[in-house]
């Protein structure tokens, strides 16, 4: 073989290697097949890397959407605008931001609350985000739970119109008794009930699949009788907050449900890896794809 041969044959080899490499990743992608959109809870990974590093990191795991807690608490008006850029030239959207500071499970301060989210829509409208994660906040030992259960439908009536008008959909979060002993919702069936009773399209549940495991299990039969008031998944194993496969949650018929049932909406990713986080997101990804999807022949 002289030097021209073997030239032509390592092109050829490189390129063949290359194309391999990119049908593998488009085949591992599948990004047409199942319904609903991928997403990671950012605050369960690289919370050491300045906030840039850490959406590239997003990006590097194959997802093109993001959700906050309170990383933009303290960012100025060009922060923003130098944020709202990177993740425009990364191809990221904030699909859902959360509102932590108060509750809506309190009657006394429902107009507090109505105040607080009003507010909090102009930060939503700079994050150019769709979804805001609203907390029930804590039991109160004055009031009865009925009451609770009631502050919610009335405030959610109330901050759901003002959302609306922004386009933005209210994201209503339940958390196990284990994380928050003194969390007000911690049953998604109730959660389910309240957003039934509110009546608004913009005001749905999110379903957190971790936190009602721990609550009351159950996952797919709510899901199924419901699915037309959830509004975003998150999703995390039992026990110890990790990656799908880690526990005893059976995510491969949670994903196959959520294609039967037409899910199109978010499922994020809201576990701290056991591994690499990249690689862990990207398999976490993957497995998803693989579970929904129907193995044909």
């Amino acid at each position: 073989m002289n030097r021209r041969e073997f030239a032509t044959n390592v092109a050829l080899a490189t390129a063949h290697t290359l194309t391999s490499s990119k049908r593998a990743t488009a085949s591992s992608s599948k990004p047409n097949s199942v319904p609903f959109k991928f997403s990671v809870m950012l605050w369960t990974v690289y919370k050491d890397l300045p906030f840039e590093q850490r959406m590239e990191k997003v990006v590097e795991a194959g997802y093109c959407a993001l959700e906050l807690v309170d990383e933009f608490e303290h960012w100025s008006a060009s922060k923003f605008k130098q944020i709202a850029e990177r993740r425009k030239a990364l191809g990221l959207t904030f699909d859902a931001v959360a509102a932590v500071k108060l509750g809506i499970a309190d009657p006394p301060g429902i107009q507090s609350y109505v105040n607080y989210l009003t507010e909090f829509l102009n930060t939503a409208e700079k994050l150019e985000t769709s979804g805001i994660i609203v907390l029930s906040g804590n039991r109160s030992e004055s009031v009865s739970r009925e009451a609770q259960h009631n502050a919610c439908i009335e405030t959610l009536k109330r901050t759901g119109e003002a959302a609306a008008i922004r386009n933005v959909t209210l994201l209503f979060e339940n958390i196990d008794p284990e994380e928050n002993p003194k969390y007000y919702l911690t049953s998604v069936a109730e959660g389910f009930e309240i957003v039934r009773k509110v009546g608004n399209p913009h005001v749905k549940l999110l379903y957190d699949f971790y936190h009602e495991q721990i609550s009351e299990g159950n996952l797919i039969k709510k899901l199924q009788e419901n699915i037309d008031l959830v509004g975003l998944v998150h999703v995390a194993d039992v026990p110890g907050r990790h990656e799908p496969g880690t526990g005893e949650i059976n995510y491969a018929n949670v994903y196959r449900k959520l294609t039967e049932l037409k899910y199109d909406r978010y499922v994020a990713m809201e576990f701290m890896p056991t591994g690499d986080a990249v690689s862990t997101l990207r398999s976490a990804r993957e497995l998803a794809i693989r579970s929904a999807v129907p193995v044909s022949g």
